[in-house]
């Protein structure tokens, strides 16, 4: 994309940010000399940490056992 002038980009920011946002960098002119960027933000990424919980949640022996019939009649609405 050609640099804006500095008053268009006031004009059409909205339309820029769009331009910005979809990858596209703009870059903004005073007097024919490029001033700034318009850029997209990346997201960083944080690292998994495993184990975070580690000792902290306790998880029942019987976790997997199937449900009492009563509470399994009321999940399928019998």
């Amino acid at each position: 994309m050609e640099p804006v002038n500095i008053y268009d980009a006031k004009t059409r920011l909205s339309q820029l940010v769009d331009i910005a946002a979809a990858g596209q960098d703009v870059i903004v002119s005073r007097h024919g000399k490029p001033l700034v960027r318009i850029t997209r933000l990346v997201e960083e990424k944080r690292p998994v940490r495993f184990g975070l919980l580690k000792g902290k949640v306790a998880v029942a022996r019987d976790f997997d056992a199937p449900l009492p019939d009563d509470v399994l009649a009321g999940f399928e609405g019998r």
